[in-house]
């Protein structure tokens, strides 16, 4: 089967499962999409004991796809883009210290916490795993999703300021999570060559300003490009461009490719620059074609993490962890917030119940279970990834299903 057959057929089932979301479930995309996979999925398990040709079919898509490559690699920077392009810009200026602090300092807090929390819980499960390996888990399962809290925030109908933070807390801190995930990984890998602090500090600084640098400066570039003519088929080109060229800048530079293409899209899609350099139907075209690659490919994510089941090891011991690890998350994360929530809500317009909400409504997915895949096995892999899974699935399912009520519950 060659790439171009696995292609078509997982955007054919996106095709249908997304036809039979939108036609009898209504639900959010992500949501159901990810539902209706796991149920076809669960649905071809229970065939595979009469007729084992579908699930041998599926298992040998998800074997020939390197899912953390194509979302890390690939996916996320045209997902972040697009998400950075359509963020309300003014009201992410205002909100931009706590955005800062949630994004940076609640990702180490809450990464330190869920890791202490996971190696002490493991002791206890009987599963003597090494601290360093727990700090990685804490470090992949830290950060929001940008994907999976866009789609779904959209429907929930969360007042403008508290959107803004909940969306620019997980657009940045998705890029500041993976540069925390590799510092990790580099450490928990060294074991001849000693990591010396200056190096961390190196590798970190690296990744995360000049993924910013490298971001503001497609984004001018971009900006000037699109400012000197008025054609709206080329302008598109050039956004697209932007996101290709830059990601490939990136990765050959070793920046952070994610943060490269969020401030990118900040640029190019804050009013100014918009106002200047786009006519009204440039900024229509621009703004639906990155819609359709948003709609797109986040619906061949949901329908992959919903197939991911195939490759895991479903132990006793792994769901048990897994089970334990979703309240553990959501506490540290509730924990890593409550500080900079209570520093920032005198200073700026925080609306009742913030610290609650960002917490239900800071979803994991994708990004999660494609560093969990990149763990070596002697990092325990299979445990973390049937533990990480469990907790997306929920915090996407579970979570993602019911913040409206919360939000309205709480909030209104």
């Amino acid at each position: 089967m060659d790439i171009f057959t696995i292609i078509s057929v997982l955007v054919f089932l996106s095709a249908i499962f997304g036809y039979i979301n939108a036609r009898f479930l209504k639900l959010p995309n992500s949501i159901g999409l990810m539902l209706i996979t796991i149920v076809f999925t669960l649905a071809v398990f229970a065939i595979g004991y009469v007729d084992d040709t579908l699930i041998n079919a599926e298992r040998y898509i998800i074997t020939q796809i390197d899912f953390k490559s194509v979302l890390l690699d690939i996916m996320l920077s045209f997902l972040l883009f697009a998400g950075a392009l359509h963020t309300n810009f003014e009201q992410l200026k205002v909100q931009r210290w706590p955005i800062l602090v949630f994004s940076t300092l609640g990702v180490l807090v809450s990464t330190f916490l869920v890791g202490t929390s996971m190696y002490y819980l493991l002791q206890l499960l009987g599963m003597n795993i090494n601290f360093i390996y727990c700090l990685l888990f804490g470090s992949l399962i830290s950060p929001t999703d940008p994907i999976a809290v866009l789609g779904i925030l959209k429907k929930a109908g969360a007042p403008k300021q508290l959107e803004t933070k909940i969306v620019g807390e997980s657009l940045f801190n998705d890029g500041v999570g993976v540069v925390v995930f590799l510092t990790i990984f580099q450490l928990a890998s060294a074991t001849e060559v000693a990591v010396s602090p200056l190096d961390i500090i190196e590798l970190f600084g690296v990744e995360v300003i000049g993924g910013l640098a490298l971001g503001l400066a497609l984004g001018w570039g971009t900006y000037k490009l699109m400012r000197s003519i008025d054609d709206y088929d080329i302008e598109v080109i050039i956004t697209l461009a932007t996101v290709m060229v830059g990601t490939l800048i990136a990765q050959k530079f070793h920046l952070s490719a994610p943060l490269a293409m969020v401030a990118a899209g900040l640029v190019v899609g804050n009013d100014t620059v918009r106002n200047s350099a786009m006519s009204k139907t440039t900024e229509t075209y621009v703004d639906k074609f990155w819609e359709l690659l948003d709609i797109l490919l986040n619906t061949l994510l949901f329908v992959l993490i919903g197939m991911e089941m195939l490759v895991l090891s479903f132990e006793t011991e792994y769901v048990i962890a897994g089970l334990l690890a979703i309240p553990l998350v959501l506490l540290c994360r509730y924990l890593s917030l409550l500080t900079p929530i209570k520093f920032f809500e005198k200073k700026l317009d925080f609306v009742k119940g913030t610290t609650l909400v960002m917490t239900w409504g800071g979803l994991r997915g994708g990004i999660s279970i494609a560093l969990a895949l990149g763990l070596s096995e002697g990092m325990h892999r299979d445990a973390f990834l049937v533990i990480t899974y469990i907790v997306v699935v929920f915090s996407i399912i579970g979570q993602g299903l019911t913040v409206e009520k919360l939000i309205k519950r709480v909030v209104k």
